[in-house]
C-alpha cells in the first residue's frame, strides 16, 4: 500500500491550523475584548501541537482525545462570548473552522467518537449563540463534512492495513507450505535414491537367480532389510562410515538398532561428522550380541548413547522383540555433544 509520508501529513495539518490562528490575529479588532480570544488562540495552538506531536502513536490516547474535545468547548465559548451575534463577524468566527480541523485530526487518529462529539457540541453552541441558520453561514456543516471524510479515510486505511496483514500472513503460510512440500519431495527423492543404491544390486541378483537364493544370500537380504530400516529410523546417525560398520557388525552376528529421536538436528555438520566418526569406531569395536544406538535429548550432554547387550538365552526372545530377564549390559558408551 502506497501512503504519503507521515511528516508531510503533519506539516499540512499544522499549516491549516496555523492559518486559523492567522485569521484570528487579523480579526482581533472585532471582539469586544481581545483577551479571551488570545487565550483561546493559545489554548488552540497548545492542543493542536499536542495532537500533532511527531513522536506520538497513530492511535491517539483516550485522555488526549477527551482533552481536545473539552478544550474545543472552551475555545468556542471564549470567542463567541466576545462577538455580537446580530451582525456579520467575518473571519472572527475562526473557531468553527479551527475546531473542525482539530476534530478532523482527532478522527484521523482513530478517535472518531470524540471527533463527532466535538462537531455536535460546536453545532449546539453555534445554534444557541446565533440560531440554526448560522450552521450553514458559519461553516459548521463544512466542518462536519471534513470529519466525515476523515472518518471514511481512516476506516478505509484501517481496512487496507488489516487486508495487508492478512495477505502477508497468507503469503507466509503459502511460502511455508511450499517449502514444506519441496523439503518432503527432496527428502523423498533422497530416500528413493538411497534405497535404490542399497537395495538395487540385491534386487537385480534376485531377478537374475529367479528367486533361488542361497543361505548367504538370505542373510544378506536380512542385512539389507536392516539397512533400509536404518535409513528411516537412523537418519542423522548415518554416514557412509557408520553404514559400513553397521553392516560389518550385522555380518558378525550383532543385532544393531539405530534410533534417531532428533537429538542431532541442531548440531553443525562438523559436530555431526565428529559424532558419526566416533560412533563408527564404537560399533567397530563392539563385541555385544545386541547393540542399541540412540540419540540423546536436546538438553543432554550426551549426543549419542551406545548400549551393548549380551544375550544369555538362545536368541529367541530377541528375535521376537522382547528382552530376556537374564540379558546383561556389557557395553555402555556415550558420545559427548560438544568436543572436549
Amino acid at each position: 500500500m502506497i501512503a504519503p509520508p507521515r511528516s508531510l501529513v503533519l506539516v499540512l495539518a499544522a499549516l491549516f491550523s496555523l492559518y486559523h490562528l492567522v485569521l484570528a490575529v487579523f480579526t482581533l479588532d472585532l471582539p469586544r475584548s481581545p483577551g479571551p480570544v488570545i487565550v483561546a488562540m493559545v489554548v488552540y495552538a497548545a492542543i493542536t501541537t499536542l495532537c500533532l506531536w511527531p513522536t506520538s502513536p497513530l492511535t491517539m490516547p483516550l485522555w488526549m482525545a477527551a482533552l481536545a474535545f473539552a478544550l474545543s468547548l472552551v475555545i468556542s465559548i471564549l470567542v463567541f462570548s466576545q462577538l455580537d451575534a446580530t451582525k456579520s463577524n467575518g473571519y472572527a468566527t475562526w473557531p468553527v473552522a479551527a475546531i473542525g480541523t482539530l476534530m478532523t485530526i482527532v478522527t484521523v487518529r482513530t478517535r472518531a467518537l470524540f471527533g463527532w462529539l466535538g462537531i455536535a457540541a460546536l453545532a449546539v453552541i453555534v445554534v444557541v449563540w446565533s440560531g440554526p441558520a448560522a450552521l450553514v453561514e458559519m461553516g459548521v456543516l463544512g466542518s462536519a463534512v471534513w470529519v466525515s471524510i476523515a472518518f471514511a479515510l481512516a476506516h478505509a486505511l484501517a481496512q487496507a492495513a488489516r487486508d495487508t496483514q492478512l495477505f502477508a500472513r497468507a503469503e507466509l503460510d503459502a511460502a511455508a507450505w511450499q517449502a514444506t512440500q519441496e523439503a518432503q519431495l527432496t527428502e523423498g527423492r533422497h530416500r528413493l535414491d538411497q534405497m535404490n543404491r542399497v537395495a538395487g544390486p540385491t534386487l537385480h541378483h534376485i531377478v537374475d537367480t529367479d528367486g533361488l537364493l542361497s543361505a548367504e544370500d538370505r542373510r544378506e537380504c536380512l542385512h539389507l532389510e536392516g539397512a533400509m530400516r536404518d535409513e528411516i529410523r537412523g537418519r542423522r546417525l548415518l554416514n557412509e562410515q557408520v553404514r559400513t560398520e553397521v553392516l560389518a557388525a550385522r555380518r558378525r552376528g550383532i543385532d544393531v538398532t539405530l534410533l534417531d529421536d532428533g537429538g542431532l538436528d541442531d548440531l553443525t555438520d562438523a559436530s555431526r561428522h565428529r559424532i558419526q566418526s566416533q560412533l563408527a569406531g564404537e560399533i567397530a569395536r563392539s563385541q555385544a550380541d545386541r547393540l542399541i544406538v540412540r540419540t540423546g535429548l536436546d538438553d543432554s550432554a550426551a549426543a549419542v548413547t551406545v548400549v551393548g547387550v549380551r544375550v544369555s538365552d538362545d536368541g529367541t526372545a530377541a528375535a521376537l522383540g522382547a528382552d530376556s530377564d537374564d540379558d546383561e549390559v556389557a557395553e555402555w558408551r556415550q558420545i559427548a555433544r560438544d568436543e572436549e
